[in-house]
């Protein structure tokens, strides 16, 4: 699909096996003059209690395990009332343990790229994608900044091109789901990687366009 300067490459099932990235991350070598200013993954542990949630779902795990003691203290004796909640603890286990392979997964299989003219986004584990964001075609970059320094840089783009939130999902700004947001999804060290892609950005905006008039005209500088 290629609309409003944006560019989407699909490998169903991943990258072929045969299929060498020139660059990783990128589908292609840059074009002469670009070049490359950053690289970088999501965080795991981030991607984790960020985008599945990790934190909320060992809370409700612990509340079971809360519930199922206090429930059958009264009736059991103390070892057996432990006893009887121990397959929650289990079970919450395996449920976070299962969250994390996945945001690992996720990481491992996504490459941000950022260039002097454009953010490239290889996403996806089962289902390799490549988004192609140039400057002049994003009009707005948000920075969501933890404490811990990860953060997530989400894009507005413009133009006509319309992404699926569950093909980009969890690369993009959650609950925004009519104008769908890219973004680069609980990276570290966010805050300086956004001011790399806002001096990029402004950079590439401002050097004019050249671009040949009709026949007898001049040539007008956009």
């Amino acid at each position: 699909m290629n609309a409003g300067g944006h560019s989407y490459h699909s490998h169903a099932g991943g990258h072929d096996d045969f299929e060498i990235e020139p660059v990783e991350g990128l589908p292609e070598k840059p074009p002469a003059g670009e070049q490359i200013l950053w690289q970088g993954r999501p965080d795991t542990w981030a991607l984790a209690c960020g985008a599945l949630s990790l934190k909320w779902i060992a809370g409700y795990f612990a509340l079971l395990t809360l519930w199922r003691f206090v429930s059958v203290v009264d009736l059991l004796p103390l070892g057996q009332a432990i006893g009887a909640s121990v397959p929650f603890v289990l079970l919450g286990f395996v449920v976070c343990g299962l969250l994390l392979l996945v945001a690992y997964v996720q990481a491992r299989a996504t490459m941000y790229t950022i260039t002097t003219s454009r953010v490239v986004m290889r996403i996806g584990a089962a289902l390799t994608i490549t988004l192609n964001l140039p400057y002049t075609q994003v009009g707005n970059a948000m920075l969501d900044l933890r404490r811990n320094g990860t953060g997530t840089i989400a894009l507005e783009t413009m133009g006509d091109t319309k992404l699926s939130y569950l093909v980009c999902w969890p690369h993009v700004r959650p609950w925004h789901m009519k104008r769908v947001q890219p973004a680069l999804r609980c990276i570290p060290g966010a805050e300086k990687v956004a001011e790399v892609l806002a001096e990029a950005a402004q950079a590439r905006i401002s050097v004019p366009q050249v671009t040949r008039a009709a026949a007898g005209a001049a040539v007008a500088a956009e």
